[in-house]
């Protein structure tokens, strides 16, 4: 063995070394000799027993099982006393991996970490629920480590001085060390033993820490954590960097050393290149993570193809198993083949060999003969039937398959479907169809359990091929006339039946196995389990497929033994009863899986009288799962006293692609002694079989699972790549060559060929044997006897980052956390999702009914550090689900990929979630450096060799465009209305609209006039004011506003619109108001009688002093009064009115605006929008501030044309009432805002059909246009296009405007010029500033539409936000603005002149120094088109991005708000609406939920995906409210800043607030 260079070698040790070493251990302990001397000593001992094999540690010591004691190893505890014989070694007691656990978790002290808030409501499951308890005992399949039944509760080691003594114990070796499922970390011993062992050191500084997790949570970070370890808070093991160049280049890894050499010895200059132009691409690259340089690598040498032993030639085989059914029918007819119990454990019917034959010859006749469809037979020879047959009902199966066989048809066995929505079954149903399975063979019992269509046919399950159910109990069988026979040539290669395997994407192919493997199959199982002529067999697995069908109903009839069937439903109800049955048959062989071992452990209490003294195998099904071995263990430890024979217990591997792979046969049939191996799952992790030398928690312990099947080669190929033979110190897959291996995925030849089947070759690349071997899908690697080891499987690898780790490995640590307590064993899914291009480990468990929030909380975030401890890995999702609610798998256990499937579309509803993306995702790219920044001057440079033109554009020129002496006429508003009143005193500038669309109050010019007239008088007399005072306005949306406004322009007073309170919501809008008031310093209020008793209500008087309001004026019942003269302003630059209104950063902004400013805006969009007296336009808009102000009260009575006034308010009693307007005066130009165009597309949906029978038609309209501040939103726009396009609305109709606080209207559509542009910009460009302009569809590519046109008289430039120099066309800069109607500068309190200097006078700081401009504080940029514009000019396109104010900066980029939340709104259908904002440097992403809130909680993994997929940031917390949360401002913009101050005020009811940490 030694030359196959295996770490598996035991070496029996002299007593005399042995006693020198307890000598040496005595003397450690008791302090005379220090660590190093005892190691030193001990290695001169050991040396010449020790086969130094190069490179590989060797001291794995394998123990046979056999009891004695001069078997102890070289590690022997220190006993005075010699061990008592039947003694164990304690290295594999099942318990300690609690007390691994535990000591790992000692090391973290309590964690700090904020409880996921929830609201009580979401708590209440719905009854049922917590009524039925789980299924407990379907625990998975694979169970997790055992607990011995009296330590179900084992205190968790929290101080260190009650780990004190163990940790002696643990050092010298003692009883206590690492078990079969024993993983954790070695709390004492040497201090760099710290929890993250070897890993530490390799991992720690290769990435700046990630954001402070808010300031509460920082100190534990810092302090509460013991130093040496890989601290948490730091992401582990990447160091992608790219390699930089002397002159900071990254220069991709690619490039050659010798370049790389070259590049690095040329002198570069200092300079940083221009980066504007020097574009580099790698700006998102994704951190690769870089081997590390430490890790173990596999130093065996090539590992040599195994070879089972050969088929036994001389034994008189039978030539078929249909011959042996033949043979044993007929000859022996009475002989029992087959028993089966029901639920309490009674044999209700034992099938005999003469039974079997008749009726499945019967079968077969039937099945050739007697289905007929207008006569032709239904079946031919080959087809496939399915066989859908209860667990309960091994006879019929039977009766069924071994009939198909005669009939030479393919049975498909399936599960029996429950419900129309089985977890998996729509993709047993592609199977089926796939297959071309018609016919279903079942029993009469089974077909009236199954659903049921209306017309009492078995219902059509989603996905399934149209099947005929045939019921095939004996009165439905036709018996064969005497001299028929069936053809049945059952050898060759032809399909003798398919098994089913769901792949771990969840995936369900066939796997065929042909006659001559099942013969094969047989023939090998009867040679490596020695069965015998009659023997008794009780089988508790699934007899349908696997090794339940090959051992319980196939080689069974071969050696005519008699099988006894215990149904799953009797397990669950006496887990002792497989025990009870072996005793009272005194049965020869049990097939049965750990779980069933684990099971009859946790019953076995009090049964005295059961002995297992007939058993000479105990078949253990799944000894492939690596946590078996605590099963055998524990169960042999409790029955070896009743008779159990520790050589008895054989573990075997099997696969559905090669059946068996491996059995352990005991010593009378040739098998050697068994071996355990304790492997480091460090090593594990890099593929690697590395011993565990220090007494370590990071362990896996496995056993042997025998030798390969007689004819059989075996070998481990590697996993990924070059199927290459792997080194023998190394994991691998397992490979099967034999004639007993399945065949092909049935019709699939493509993955046949690449994954059901492979070539191993050598290093040379020699294939090694000629004919292709069968991929097992189990991970391990040969030991020594030749035995073959398992330590996982492929289905449950899971690659994070460089290292791999197994789902079962990580069950059973989970498990080891106080399982008892909050949840249910075996009821644990671990499977790995794909977010960012690597695999995230997620682990969803089923929580017990009573378990409380905070233990729930204190269970995960323990979960957590125990699998970082002892695997080194991060959990990216842990969730915990109500009882019973994880799908189930057909026998118990979870359902793994369906589970996997439900998550990835919220669908999981948990009730617990905790996310670690913060630790978890280390391949983030690194945080921007800002580069310093290039000048100015170089810019403009820069673009001129680049051949850019300079980005700057305007509307039309004012001067060619009208006579100046009309312009100068109209240079006041007062004299305009006047001179109207005068000259066309009955022509209508106003009509509103209220609900039901009737007109409540119009106004011609001369109305307007008096009414505006009284309220001047009214404001001199009554409130004595001065010219120059302010007054506010608080009036709803209409006619009486208007006229006051005018009211104060005729005295010389200031007005200032306010909206008015809203009576249901005074407590959030009566303060704005008065804030608005006294910022503005109004010194009086003019507003309505009903409005006026609300400001001096009760209830007003709960949230504002009431006693300081100014003068408070009604205008409802004022007396007719002319005023003696119209104030006229001395100069046109006089203040005329006050514009305020609150940005959505929540700062309220007051603009002032001239006379001149005034009549220059109304005139610019007189000329954009061709504006004259005989024009209607409609207007659902707010009049409080910006251009809806001007719309509404501005701009008519400046042009002439009518207005007819929709206020948005009106549309939430009457959705249509805006559309109606339009349609019933043909406006030509329509003016909205987005809620309004939300309202509509969202209420009006379903209901064009209606609008155009009431006579709606929109093809009047030549611009509809969104009065907006920020991006268009295209998707809104059109929507509304396509949606109404029904009613005649033209499709170049729709477009928006763009205006700001320093200029109200920058650009309006109008109605001449080329229609807006559309451009696709690359999303992460947009972060570092950039414009990169990408086909449409490209990935990352964001649709932005220009804004309208530039109003005439208005001229934009992009200016750089920090230099202030301008840039050149299609780069991103602030948007700058100078035109004769910019605001005049900022009404603020104190009036500060440094933000008014910036924001209403800035100039460039190089080329056109001299104009004036207004910057917007909004990033976009210019871009010439090839269109031309009304001037027969090219046209510039203006692009606005989004505001500068409401940019986050995170990881040194700029990211907008509104891109973040358009992902976050598309990862799930029952989010309404979401918005997101920075707290400390925490992303906070807070999301309506439009659905039930027991959902809310799978939101919180898919937000946290599609952030990170995305934009590649991690979100901090995720916030789940209700509908209608997220305030939103009449423009409908979200006012994320209240929104922000909600949630730290915890003002925001939230139905869950989710941590990530």
């Amino acid at each position: 063995m030694a030359d196959r260079g295996c770490p598996l070698e035991p070496v029996p040790l002299p007593a005399e070394v042995r006693e020198s070493l307890a000598e040496l251990e005595l003397e450690l302990s008791e302090g005379d000799i220090t660590q190093k001397g005892y190691e030193k000593k001990r290695a001169k001992l050991l040396a010449r027993y020790i086969p130094l094999i190069q490179g590989v540690d060797p001291s794995l010591q394998a123990e046979p099982r056999t009891p004695g004691p001069s078997q102890t190893s070289a590690a022997a505890p220190k006993q005075q006393k010699p061990r008592p014989t039947n003694s164990r070694d304690e290295r594999f007691r099942s318990d300690v991996h609690t007390e691994a656990v535990q000591a790992a978790l000692a090391k973290y002290k309590e964690r700090k970490v904020p409880l996921p808030s929830k609201r009580r409501s979401v708590l209440v499951h719905s009854s049922v629920e917590t009524c039925t308890p789980p299924d407990t005992s379907s625990a998975s399949e694979d169970e997790g480590s055992l607990q011995r039944p009296g330590r179900l509760t084992s205190t968790p080691l929290q101080s260190h001085s009650s780990v004190e003594p163990w940790l002696d114990r643990v050092i010298q070796g003692s009883s206590t060390s690492s078990s079969a499922s024993s993983t954790s970390s070695h709390p004492g011993g040497r201090p760099a033993a710290a929890l993250a062992g070897p890993m530490a050191h390799a991992h720690i500084d290769l990435h700046s820490a990630p954001p402070d997790v808010t300031t509460g949570l920082a100190e534990y970070m810092h302090c509460e954590r013991p130093q040496p370890s890989s601290v948490r808070g730091i992401p582990r093991g990447c160091s992608g960097h790219l390699l930089d160049t002397a002159g900071g280049v990254p220069v991709n890894s690619r490039v050659s050393s010798k370049i790389q050499q070259l590049l690095n010895t040329l002198k570069r200059p200092k300079r940083p290149p221009l980066k504007e132009f020097f574009v580099d691409d790698v700006e998102e690259l994704l951190e690769v993570q870089q081997p590390d340089p430490n890790q173990p690598k596999p130093e065996g040498s090539q590992m040599v193809v195994l070879k089972g032993e050969p088929l036994a030639v001389g034994t008189p085989w039978l030539p078929s198993l249909l011959a042996a059914l033949q043979q044993w029918g007929t000859m022996q007819p009475k002989a029992p083949c087959l028993t089966a119990l029901d639920t309490t454990g009674k044999a209700i019917y034992t099938l005999t060999y003469g039974k079997l034959w008749s009726r499945s010859l019967k079968l077969a006749y039937t099945l050739l003969n007697k289905l007929t469809s207008k006569n032709e037979p239904l079946l031919t020879p080959g087809d496939r039937v399915a066989l859908v047959f209860p667990n309960s009902d091994p006879v019929m199966f039977m009766v069924a398959f071994y009939g198909c066989l005669l009939a030479e048809l393919v049975p498909v066995p399936i599960e029996v479907p429950l419900t129309k929505k089985d977890a998996g079954s729509q993709q047993i149903g592609f199977l089926l169809g796939s297959c071309g399975v018609t016919l279903a063979l079942t029993t009469d019992a089974c077909q009236k359990g199954l659903p049921k269509a209306q017309t009492g046919e078995v219902a059509t399950f989603k996905g399934w091929p149209p099947l005929t159910w045939l019921v095939i109990d004996g009165k439905h069988l036709t018996k064969p006339p005497k001299d028929w026979h069936p053809l049945a040539l059952d050898e060759g290669a032809r399909t003798a039946y398919i098994e089913y395997k769901t792949s771990k994407e969840g995936s369900t192919v066939g796997i065929t196995v042909s006659h001559a493997s099942l013969l094969a199959q047989c023939r090998a199982l009867t040679q490596a389990c020695g069965y015998s002529e009659a023997e008794t067999l009780t089988n508790v697995l699934d007899f349908k497929r696997d090794a339940g069908l090959w051992h319980g109903v196939l080689t069974s009839v071969m050696n005519k033994m008699h099988v006894i069937s215990i149904p799953y439903a009797l397990m669950k109800v006496n887990p002792l009863s497989w025990i009870q049955k072996v005793c009272l048959y005194k049965a020869q062989t049990a097939l049965v899986k750990s779980r069933d071992m684990h099971w009859s452990l946790l019953a076995q209490r009090g049964q005295r009288d059961v002995s297992l003294s007939s058993l000479r195998m105990l078949i253990v099904a799944d000894g492939a799962n690596p946590w078996s071995i605590s099963s055998c263990d524990a169960f042999l430890n409790v029955f070896q006293s009743r008779g159990l024979r520790p050589e008895v217990i054989c573990p075997c591997a099997s696969s559905p692609e090669a059946l068996t792979v491996a059995i352990r046969r005991p010593p009378d049939l040739g098998g050697p002694p068994p071996r355990k191996a304790v492997l480091s799952m460090n090593g594990l992790s890099y593929g690697v079989i590395r011993v565990d030398t220090e007494e370590k928690l990071s362990v896996l312990t496995v056993q042997d699972v025998g030798q390969a099947m007689p004819g059989a080669k075996v070998c481990v190929v590697k996993v990924d790549g070059v199927p290459y033979l792997c080194k023998t110190d190394e994991v691998g897959e397992i490979c099967v060559e034999s004639s007993a291996t399945g065949t092909a995925y049935y019709g699939l030849l493509g993955i046949t060929k690449n994954i059901f089947e492979t070539v191993p070759l050598t290093a040379e690349g020699a294939p090694v044997s000629d004919r292709p071997f069968t991929r097992t899908g189990l991970l391990g690697f040969i030991g020594p006897d030749n035995l073959v080891f398992v330590v996982g499987k492929l289905d449950g690898l899971m690659v994070v980052g460089v290292r791999r780790h197994n789902a079962d490995d990580i069950v059973a640590t989970a498990l080891a956390v106080e399982p008892m307590k909050f949840v249910y064993r075996g009821r644990i899914a671990v499977f790995s999702v794909t977010v960012l291009h690597d695999d995230r480990i997620v682990l969803v468990a089923e929580q017990r009914p009573d378990a409380s929030e905070e233990d729930s909380f204190q269970w995960m975030s323990r979960v957590l550090q125990a699998i970082d401890s002892i695997h080194q890995v991060g959990v990216y999702c842990l969730a915990l689900v109500p009882a019973n609610t994880l799908p189930k798998a057909p026998l118990g256990g979870v359902h793994i990929s369906e589970a996997k499937q439900r998550f990835l579309e919220g669908m999981l509803h948990p009730c617990n979630v905790l996310m670690c993306p913060h630790t978890c995702v280390t391949n983030l790219p690194k945080p921007r450096q800002k580069q310093p920044e290039v000048g100015p001057a170089s810019m403009i440079v820069g673009n001129l060799v680049a051949g850019k033109r300079i980005a700057q554009a305007s509307g039309r020129e004012l001067a060619h465009l009208e006579d100046s002496d009309q312009a100068r006429k109209f240079l006041f508003l007062p004299d305009v209305l006047q001179w109207r009143a005068h000259t066309t005193p009955d022509h209508p500038l106003f009509l509103l609209l209220n609900a039901k669309g009737t007109v409540t109050s119009t106004a011609t010019c001369v109305q307007l006039h008096r009414k505006a007239e009284r309220v001047a008088a009214a404001l001199m007399e009554k409130a004595r004011l001065s010219i120059g005072d302010h007054v506010a306005l608080v009036y709803p949306p209409g006619v009486d506003l208007i006229a006051a406004f005018y009211g104060c322009l005729y005295c010389g007073c200031v007005p200032v619109t306010v909206r008015p309170p809203h009576p249901q919501n005074l407590a959030t809008t009566l303060p704005t108001v008065k804030m608005i008031v006294e910022v503005s310093k109004s010194v009086c209020v003019l507003t309505t009688q009903a409005i006026m008793r609300l400001l001096k209500s009760k209830e007003a008087a709960a949230t504002v002093d009431i006693k300081t309001w100014p003068t408070i004026l009604d205008t409802d019942d004022i007396p007719k009064k002319k005023v003696a003269n119209v104030y006229r302003p001395p100069s046109p630059d006089v203040l005329a009115y006050l514009d305020f209104s609150v940005s959505t950063t929540g700062i309220l902004a007051g603009v002032k605006m001239s006379h001149a400013a005034t009549s220059a805006l109304c005139r610019s969009i007189k000329l954009q929008c061709e504006l004259y007296p005989s024009r209607q336009i409609a207007i659902c808009l707010d009049p409080y501030c910006g251009l809806g102000f001007a719309l509404w009260c501005l701009c008519s009575v400046y042009s002439g044309h009518q207005s007819v006034l929709v206020p948005p308010l009106e549309l939430e009693s009457n959705v249509s009432l805006w559309l109606s307007a339009v349609s019933q005066y043909k406006a030509r130009v329509t003016f909205c805002s987005y809620s309004v165009m939300e309202m509509c597309t969202k209420g009006l949906g379903a209901q064009t059909g209606v609008l155009r029978m009431k006579g709606v038609n929109l093809s009047c309209v030549r611009t509809c246009m969104v009065v907006a501040e920020e991006r268009p939103r295209i998707a809104l726009t059109q929507s509304f296009s396509k949606l109404f396009k029904d009613l005649g609305l033209p499709a170049r109709a729709v477009s928006t405007t763009f205006g700001c606080r320093v200029n109200v209207a920058i650009c309006l559509q109008g109605t001449a010029g080329p229609d807006p542009t559309t451009v696709y910009v690359d999303m992460r460009a947009l972060r570092y500033d950039r414009v990169r302009l990408v086909e449409r569809g490209s990935p990352h590519s964001l649709p932005l539409t220009e804004s309208g046109k530039i109003l005439p008289g208005v001229k934009v430039i992009i200016a750089h936000t920090e230099t202030k120099g301008p840039l050149g066309d299609s780069h991103l800069g602030e948007i700058w603005v100078s035109s004769p109607h910019n605001a005049t500068g900022y009404y603020t309190v104190h009036g500060e002149e440094a933000l008014h200097a910036d924001h209403f006078s800035a100039r460039l700081s190089f080329g056109d120094t001299q104009t004036i401009w207004a910057r917007t504080g909004y990033l976009g940029f210019l871009r010439r088109t090839e269109l031309t514009d009304a001037s027969g000019e090219r046209h510039d396109a203006l692009y606005v991005v989004g505001s500068l104010d409401e940019t986050l900066e995170l990881r040194g980029m700029r990211y907008h708000p509104i891109d973040i939340e358009t992902s976050v709104i598309r990862a799930h259908r029952s989010i309404a609406e979401c918005a997101v904002f920075t707290w400390t440097n925490l992303l906070v992403v807070v999301v309506e939920l439009d659905g039930l809130e027991q959902d809310a909680l799978d939101l919180v993994a898919l937000v946290t995906n599609v952030v990170l997929e995305e934009h590649h940031l991690v979100v901090g917390v995720v916030v789940i409210v209700d509908p209608g949360v997220i305030p939103i401002n009449s423009r409908g913009e979200k006012q994320r800043m209240h929104l922000r101050d909600g949630f730290l005020a915890d003002q925001l009811d939230p139905i869950y607030v989710a941590y990530n940490m």
